[in-house]
């Protein structure tokens, strides 16, 4: 999501920026609203969002860069893009070769990622491993949740085992993205044909005020035999700071009843979440 993050802080400094993405849409593991929206308000702020695309090959030229780009599904010839700069999103493996594991014989996967079972310990019994170095969830709050139950486990007397259920996470672009819980799509596969979509795109109070084009999108994914809340998807401004207290209400089963019967604060962005009624 780097990629994402960067291309919206150079295009709010004025530069002129395009975004180069392999797949079909940008945020891969998302929700196909959050995505598709995502990209439309990129496309709103001047981002030329080249989709489906690769990057073949950089070369230096009289001015900067020369880089060629060429289209996955084959639509198009090759096209050569003029530019200052050129950030390449390539991904991260786990920094561990010159760590001495082999020396111990301790077992990494193909991506140097260290292998441990679910209390954190390695094929050898006094090593333990946690955090990005395992690819589990490559989230900050994570490995502070792991080292948090290896500690109470080794030394605390509290044998405990993180939940990786609902981890709320944010993309920061502009507007942000924070999203927690099943996607509509998930929640489609794990609960067939019980499944509600509450949905609502509009333009924030601070955007027309300002004049900015930025809309917010808002989504609830909800589980008809039991009302409960599946999935929050927010697209908006502060959707990080929304999403975290809507992170605690899904941890504690919170239903769309419930949701329904908050109060929201107005004029909020986050009041949406708790006034929108009719499925789409």
């Amino acid at each position: 999501y780097i990629g994402l993050e960067f291309a919206s802080i150079f295009e709010g400094l004025g530069v002129e920026v395009t975004l180069v993405h392999r797949g079909d849409h940008v945020l891969t593991p998302f929700d196909h609203d959050v995505r598709t929206h995502v990209e439309a308000q990129l496309r709103a702020r001047g981002i030329d969002v080249q989709l489906r695309t690769e990057l073949a090959s950089i070369a230096r030229a009289e001015h900067g860069l020369e880089a060629t780009l060429v289209r996955r599904d084959g639509q198009r010839e090759s096209t050569t893009l003029n530019t200052d700069m050129v950030l390449i999103a390539t991904g991260r493996r786990a920094n561990t070769d010159d760590l001495g594991l082999e020396t111990l014989g301790v077992l990494t996967g193909a991506g140097g990622e260290v292998t441990v079972d679910e209390d954190f310990r390695t094929n050898v019994p006094s090593v333990f491993a946690l955090g990005d170095v395992i690819d589990r969830y490559q989230l900050t709050p994570v490995a502070l949740a792991e080292g948090m139950a290896l500690a109470k486990t080794l030394f605390g007397g509290q044998p405990t085992r993180p939940d990786y259920d609902l981890i709320p996470t944010a993309v920061f672009t502009q507007p942000p993205v924070a999203t927690v819980g099943l996607t509509e799509e998930a929640a489609r596969v794990r609960h067939p044909d019980d499944v509600l979509i509450f949905r609502s795109t509009f333009r924030p109070m601070k955007s027309v005020l300002s004049g900015s084009p930025d809309r917010a999108l808002m989504k609830l994914v909800v589980q008809r035999s039991t009302d409960r809340v599946l999935g929050c998807h927010v697209v908006a401004p502060d959707a990080g700071e929304i999403v975290q207290g809507f992170a605690v209400a899904l941890r504690c089963s919170a239903t769309k009843a419930q949701l329904d019967a908050t109060i929201g604060i107005h004029p909020t962005a986050a009041e949406e979440l708790v006034t929108m009624r009719t499925p789409v």
